[in-house]
């Protein structure tokens, strides 16, 4: 049996305008979160994305989210 991955992302902009990227890499039932930004790298089993998005609030000042404009 092959396992899928398969990855989605979450982008917040900075009060600078530059977008900041963590993507979540799912394999199974493993979750794991990773910034584009930074490099920072997280094994997130729930809440991947609520995880991704903090990380972007406090490591990045990233608030700004592209679909609430």
């Amino acid at each position: 049996m092959v396992q899928q991955i398969n990855t989605s992302k979450v982008s917040r902009w900075d009060q600078h305008g530059r977008e900041h990227v963590v993507h979540v890499l799912r394999k199974g039932p493993q979750r794991t979160i990773r910034c584009d930004t930074c490099g920072w790298k997280q094994a997130a089993q729930f809440l991947p994305w609520l995880k991704a998005e903090e990380h972007l609030t406090e490591a990045h000042q990233a608030t700004v989210n592209p679909k609430n404009d």
